[in-house]
């Protein structure tokens, strides 16, 4: 039996990756086509309305040309891009980094690696269990994939599993500034529970440590697309008895008006304007906290006309992409303090562990309404001028004129 190429070992990493929910980024490099601007071409997963996506970003001299491609047309792309076009190709996934170079003579060579992981340290017990606030030995965990039976991380969660211990510790402080920790640690009957909403909540990590964090204190509801997830984070949560944790099948603009009053609203890495659509739901809904990671800012770059004075630095598409995700950003916050919250804004995990990282918290008395500021108002609309923005999705639905 022939053995398989080197193209071939390195495409059979790559489809793995991808179907083990492994892959974290791909880059090719040293570009042979014809388009003389084009330095290189970066793909990362990113989860969409309609289900898992890659996110292809071209990357050229003075501009970068961004599509989100289905898991089938990403592998085609692939295929037409890697050696014809991109000679070098560097796969970065959770078990393995890989590298295909395509030579001038017409040879391939790939190298293979797995990834190296740092034993972790022999915890002094006493000091341990304190410093975590989800139990590491949890059923639940152990059923989404994340841990052994022993409380240890399976091979490639680790980032995963220090992510939703960070989770809960920023969550139980933001619950604190929002004036909800009382109830939230209540035992009385009489107490009326808090109720949480997580859009987009995928395979359901967070919204899991979101109902162990709270307990019987907090009705918390996981809103995701794929019915296949649903069904499989419903069975999990009735096997491990969560009574105060459900999934239901929806996205985000069809299913917040079915959810009544909230008092927390969770949204991270909902895409593009689905951040917008989560802050409106949860504002409608008369949430005190909301929470959203924001992920894939496209909607103001093509409006954004800062001063000439920026034009030299931002000939170059990185800088426009970090412009936008701050302009992007900074815009939702100032419209969220124009309506009443208060904001903060600060890294979620290190960069090391996901690029989509920033955390917008904004919190309001319990109870109160959304009520317009005039002041607010025109710090966003000194901010929008400055940049050029005329439109804005969270903008337009709360009704805010930016010029």
């Amino acid at each position: 039996m022939p053995q398989p190429t080197a193209r071939q070992r390195f495409f059979t990493t790559l489809t793995q990756a991808i179907a083990d929910d492994a892959f974290e980024k791909l880059t090719l490099g040293k570009y042979r086509g014809t388009d003389a601007t084009l330095k290189k071409l970066m793909i990362r997963p990113v989860t969409l309305k309609t289900g898992q996506h890659f996110c292809f970003v071209w990357r050229h001299a003075t501009r970068d040309i961004t599509k989100n491609l289905s898991p089938t047309a990403a592998l085609a792309e692939l295929e037409r891009s890697i050696g014809p076009k991109f000679r070098d190709a560097h796969l970065f996934t959770t078990e393995h980094t890989a590298q295909l170079e395509t030579h001038d003579d017409g040879s391939i060579k790939v190298r293979i690696k797995a990834v190296k992981r740092a034993s972790a340290p022999q915890p002094v017990e006493h000091n341990r269990a304190k410093h975590r606030l989800i139990d590491p030995t949890a059923g639940w965990l152990q059923d989404l994939g994340v841990t052994n039976e022993q409380g240890q991380p399976r091979a490639g969660f680790a980032p995963k599993f220090r992510q939703i211990q960070n989770f809960a510790e920023i969550l139980q402080s933001l619950l604190t500034e929002a004036g909800l920790a009382d109830r939230s640690n209540s035992t009385e009957d009489s107490a009326s529970p808090l109720r949480l909403a997580d859009m987009g909540s995928g395979k359901g990590y967070l919204t899991f440590a979101t109902a162990a964090l709270l307990g019987n204190s907090a009705q918390v509801t996981g809103i995701e697309r794929r019915l296949d997830l649903v069904d499989t984070c419903n069975t999990i949560a009735q096997k491990h008895q969560l009574p105060q944790l459900d999934f239901k099948v929806g996205d985000i603009k069809s299913t917040a008006g079915a959810l009544g009053s909230l008092d927390v609203l969770i949204a991270l890495h909902a895409c593009d304007t689905a951040t917008d659509d989560a802050l409106l739901a949860g504002i409608e809904a008369g949430a005190s906290l909301l929470v959203v990671a924001p992920c894939c800012q496209k909607e103001l770059r093509p409006q954004l006309t800062p001063p000439p004075v920026l034009a030299p630095a931002l000939r170059h598409g990185i800088f426009q992409e970090r412009q936008a995700e701050f302009v992007t950003d900074a815009l939702r916050a100032l419209l969220l303090e124009a309506v009443g919250f208060t904001t903060k804004v600060f890294e979620f995990v290190s960069t090391e562990h996901t690029a989509k990282n920033l955390i917008i918290a904004a919190t309001r008395p319990a109870g109160s309404k959304a009520k317009t500021s005039a002041a607010g108002v025109k710090k966003v609309q000194d901010f929008a001028k400055f940049y050029g923005i005329k439109t804005h999705t969270l903008a337009r639905q709360l009704e805010i004129e930016l010029a």
